[in-house]
């Protein structure tokens, strides 16, 4: 008998009507529900609402690497919640046949102090206020000096995270299957600091260089940290992977033309 654990926007409508369906479905084919407290012993995740949605839940489900997720698009944008309602049911289908097509996203380990925390999109190191000075954040690559960026801060993103807000801040669209790291400045304040990408092997250390003030260390838009000067932290690929449910009809590049126009003439 699978088992599932559901995760789904209660203020959308339509991720509650999609949810209460969903477990009349699988009741009648005799899945069991779990409460997120369960979640070790799951097989598959539904995760009901925007990427925002599987972001929050994404810190239940690295908690169980073996899980299969059916993110279903009751938002937006949704670049991770690509299935939309009218194939929800055919997805269901398809997952409990075996007969289904996934793709794994890589994810960022990230330690600070004595915590370790994962990151889908990305983390965030950025100034404490708005009208605060530039602050600078030191880089380094297995051990060895990178650089430092000046300015209002630094993303550090997967390829999953180079269309959210690296792609925002003028960082480059990385295909979701690699396995590459993205450094993007924001509002660097030299003309010559631009975006990088660098190998998804390297263990890179950043340190915010500025006495006597205070940052903030922001992962996938949810978990914040105070950051203090000269702390250290750590950031590489670890080897947990989400394995993410996809359409079968579904083309990379089709949907970067449906979710940003890309490529588009738009004038």
């Amino acid at each position: 008998m699978k088992k599932t654990v559901f995760f789904y926007n209660e203020q959308k409508d339509l991720a509650r009507k999609i949810y209460q369906k969903s477990m009349i479905y699988f009741k009648e084919r005799r899945v069991e529900i779990l409460p997120a407290e369960e979640i070790s012993r799951a097989d598959f995740v539904v995760s009901i609402g925007g990427d925002g949605t599987l972001l929050q839940s994404f810190r239940e489900i690295i908690k169980n690497e073996n899980l299969f997720v059916i993110a279903i698009n009751a938002g937006s944008l949704g670049f991770l919640t690509e299935i939309r309602e009218e194939g929800v049911f055919e997805i269901y289908d398809e997952y409990l046949s075996g007969d289904f097509k996934w793709e794994e996203r890589h994810i960022l380990e990230i330690r600070y102090r004595d915590k370790i925390c994962h990151a889908l999109n990305e983390l965030l190191i950025s100034k404490d206020e708005a009208i605060a000075k530039v602050i600078r954040t030191k880089f380094s690559s297995d051990g060895e000096y990178m650089c430092v960026y000046k300015g209002d801060g630094v993303i550090v993103s997967t390829p999953t995270g180079s269309t959210a807000y690296s792609m925002s801040a003028g960082g480059p669209i990385v295909k979701s299957g690699l396995k590459v790291i993205v450094i993007t400045p924001l509002a660097p304040h030299n003309l010559n600091t631009r975006p990088i990408v660098v190998g998804g092997e390297e263990c890179l250390s950043l340190e915010m260089i500025d006495e006597g003030r205070t940052g903030t260390l922001l992962i996938d838009g949810h978990t914040s940290e105070v950051l203090l000067p000269f702390e250290k932290i750590s950031v590489r690929y670890c080897e947990k992977t989400l394995r993410l449910i996809i359409p079968k009809h579904r083309n990379y590049y089709s949907v970067l033309r449906e979710k940003l126009k890309w490529g588009d003439n738009l004038c």
